[in-house]
């Protein structure tokens, strides 16, 4: 319950750097809540895929399919919420994503206590919260319900407790398609302890079922797309996001480093560099368990090996808890002044950095 407290508090005060940076820019605070992806997710959870008005590609040009590129889960999680009495399907999507993020908090204080102990826990939901761009925890996104789902997967990795990973991985596969890393660590986890003997059939049974999620709305854009590679098109016509070997980024990180570049466009660079040294000490370390070192290398892999919307890069990293555990363990040895202090610092440089994101610099998100 600490962990869950923690995590509204900070949330609580980040929207409220928001509203008083909306304010300041004229731009009204259910706006932001609502812009950009959940525009998308309100009118899937409204008239589903085929109800979106007048959907256009990346050209401006009229593209029917674009709604596949967005996951099921939450908007139908946002529908089903959307139907008790009094709530606004915007208010059932911001519910759904505060009770995912109560959810991922307590997660990560799971986590965290596994790995090094109860403070660590705690800083680590605390820093998650409050991280760059984690507006997204209390917006109509994805970002908590996603993360809620992958951390509790690993919960039941690390716990072997199969059942529980796969399922979790299973809804994880229909909320965004970063969980093709998380069913990478699942399946492989899974597959070693069945080799090693232990709880074989449940091991191999979550090896199996872990994939069916991700697997199954793939399958089903194909057949509505008529097209094999489908959600792939989608992304590529709607968004121009498509697989690239890091040539993109790295040509992305040198035109802002050493060219004229925009603000924002540094900053998220500075944040995609961190995360990338933050991937090298949780390998290097060796403390943080492989499972999950695993994960927060392969979700830097897969960002970074993304082509299209570099300025985005801050949000797709956002799920990648387990880069924050070296900064959560670090602080947990240091005295308590030190270490709320350290943590309230980032928790006010993070919530200035998403509003400045949704009130400043207009393709954050």
């Amino acid at each position: 319950m600490r962990a869950a407290g923690l995590f509204l508090a900070v949330r609580l005060f980040s929207v409220g750097v928001l509203a008083l940076m909306a304010a300041h820019s004229n731009r009204p605070l259910l706006d932001r809540l609502r812009s950009w992806d959940g525009w998308w997710y309100l009118h899937i959870a409204e008239a589903s895929y085929t109800g979106a008005p007048h959907p256009t590609d990346i050209s401006g040009h009229p593209f029917p399919d674009a709604p596949y590129g967005f996951f099921p889960l939450y908007p139908a999680f946002t529908e089903l919420v959307g139907q008790l009495p009094g709530i606004s399907l915007t208010a059932a999507g911001l519910i759904v994503s505060t009770v995912a993020g109560i959810a991922a908090a307590c997660g990560l204080y799971r986590i965290g206590r596994l790995v090094s102990g109860p403070r660590v826990g705690l800083l680590l939901a605390v820093l998650w919260a409050g991280a760059p761009m984690a507006i997204t925890e209390s917006m109509v996104m994805t970002e908590s319900l996603f993360t809620a789902l992958a951390v509790w997967a690993l919960v039941g990795v690390l716990e072997r407790h199969w059942f529980l990973a796969a399922g979790a991985t299973v809804f994880a596969g229909l909320t965004r398609s970063t969980a093709s890393v998380l069913i990478a660590v699942v399946v492989v986890a899974a597959v070693i302890d069945a080799w090693g003997g232990r709880r074989r059939w449940q091991a191999l049974t979550g090896a199996v079922v872990a994939p069916l999620g991700l697997l199954g709305y793939w399958g089903m854009v194909a057949v509505r797309t008529g097209s094999l590679t489908g959600w792939a098109d989608v992304e590529r016509r709607g968004w121009n996001v498509r697989p690239d070997p890091g040539i993109d980024t790295w040509r992305w990180v040198s035109r802002v480093l050493f060219s004229a570049g925009s603000a924002w466009e540094t900053l998220v660079v500075l944040v995609t560099l961190a995360a990338v040294g933050l991937a090298v000490i949780v390998v290097a370390g060796r403390r943080v368990p492989w499972q999950l070192a695993a994960y927060a290398v392969g979700v830097v892999v897969l960002v970074v090996c993304t082509a299209g919307l570099p300025a985005l890069k801050t949000r797709f990293l956002l799920p990648d808890f387990a880069l924050l555990l070296p900064i959560a363990a670090g602080l947990a040895h240091r005295r308590t002044a030190t270490m709320v202090t350290a943590a309230a610092v980032f928790v006010v440089v993070g919530a200035w950095y998403s509003a400045y994101g949704l009130t400043v610099w207009k393709y954050a998100i």
